[in-house]
Formats: C-alpha cells, structure tokens, sequence
C-alpha cells in the first residue's frame, strides 16, 4: 500500500520522450500522489508538439519556456526555480525529476538536503552523477510495455535486458552481508533497501526480473527461505549467500 506522500512531478519535455508518459505516470502512483504535474519546454516549436494531447489526458500543466540563447537551456533553470519554489511552499513530501540530463544533479541533492524524498526518472544515457545524487532513479527503457517495443521496421522486439554478470552477483552477496543477522540470513526488504541507497538505479527489472525476490530465487548463489509472519498471514521472504 502506497503511503499518503504528496509528489511533486516535474518533466523536462526537451528531454524526455513522449511516448514513455503514460507507463512513467503509472510508475510514479506506486511511490506517493502526484499533486503536482508540471513539464516545461518551448510549445512553439514543432517537435514538442506531439505531447499536447498527451498532456491532456494525464493532467500535465506545460509551463512555457522561451529558448532566450542560442545553446543555453532555458527549460532547466525554469525547473529548478519552481521547484525551490515548491519545496519552500512545503506543500509536497517528494520531487520526481523526470530527465536525462545531469544539469539536475545539484537540485537532487539540495532537495534531498531539505528531507524530500527524491525520485529520478530517465533514459540509460543519464550521466551518473544525476543517478546518484537521487533516492531512487528508474530508468524509463524498462516502463515500455514489451507487446508495444518496435523496431525501426515496425515489427516487435524483444526487450534488451541487463546480464547478470559477476561484478553483480558480489554486488548482491556483500548487500546482503551486511544486512544479515549472526547466522547469516537477512530480510529481502532491508537488503532491497540498502541496494538502493549503495547504487539508486538498481532495479531487478533491468535484469528482466519484475521483482527483487525471482532475482534471488533465478541465482545459485543464495538460499532463500520463506517465513510466515505471526498469524499466517505474509510470508517474510529471507536470503542467505551459499
């Protein structure tokens, strides 16, 4: 169940594809309430103008945006002075910065600095530093849904996941040492917890896992043990490296 958190979303539309919005917006649902949804661009030029429909069926304010000089992106400083605005306006838990750009690394950090809870939303050729700087960032390649991934052609594709390669799996092993108790078993939710803190863009779907759990389940490496909660209600899963 999604706690009452109040996000506030902001996109950069001269960054961001189109077509990803509506799997993004579903995503963000799973973190807190958007009561803000704002995306900024330039709408008089042209290529901005496939989101006007878009916008319209998720309740997207445009903020416009002149491009005042040549090379310079107007569209970034406009979001980092709403968004200081927002956070003094103390009306909202979280910021969702929706972009690829790495101009929004210091406004993660400044955000996380004030206690917001900050998710970072772009595409694989987001520099690291933006990544980093976010509690968590989604990469927005995996929200795509598989029946809808094209070819330049137009015929379906299968979706390229990340391989699970070793510099992972001791990734994976030292996480859950250092979340495990004496005997070396440590709870799924506090490992998938300190995953995101030591590395932001860690998502089992990368790996074309839809959850942290099958992810350790598909690995010779661990044991993984499930336990039922006090009146047999949940079952805790438990993980263990062999």
């Amino acid at each position: 169940m999604v706690k009452d958190i109040k996000l506030a979303v902001l996109i950069d539309g001269d960054n961001i594809p189109s077509k990803y919005i509506k799997e993004m917006m579903e995503e963000i649902a799973k973190y807190g309430t958007p009561t803000i949804k704002r995306i900024y661009g330039d709408w008089t030029k042209p290529q901005l103008g496939k989101w006007k429909t878009i916008l319209l069926e998720n309740a997207i304010t445009p903020i416009q945006q002149y491009g005042y000089t040549t090379g310079k992106n107007a569209t970034d400083s406009a979001m980092i002075i709403d968004a200081m605005d927002i956070l003094y306006s103390k009306n909202v838990n979280g910021f969702c910065l929706v972009s690829s750009d790495s101009d929004f690394t210091r406004l993660a950090t400044r955000l996380r600095e004030s206690g917001m809870q900050v998710y970072g939303i772009g595409e694989k050729k987001t520099p690291d530093p933006f990544i980093v700087a976010c509690d968590k960032f989604i990469y927005l390649e995996i929200l795509e849904p598989y029946s809808e991934t094209k070819d330049e052609k137009g015929k379906s594709k299968k979706p390229i996941f990340e391989k699970i390669t070793p510099k992972v799996i001791k990734f994976l092993k030292q996480s859950v040492s250092d979340a495990a108790d004496e005997d070396g078993w440590a709870f799924l939710g506090d490992v998938g917890s300190l995953i995101l803190k030591k590395q932001p863009n860690f998502d089992s779907r990368n790996f074309g896992f839809e959850k942290l759990t099958p992810l350790f389940k598909s690995l010779n490496q661990f044991e993984i043990d499930q336990r039922v909660q006090s009146g047999g209600r949940f079952k805790l899963i438990y993980v263990r490296n062999k």
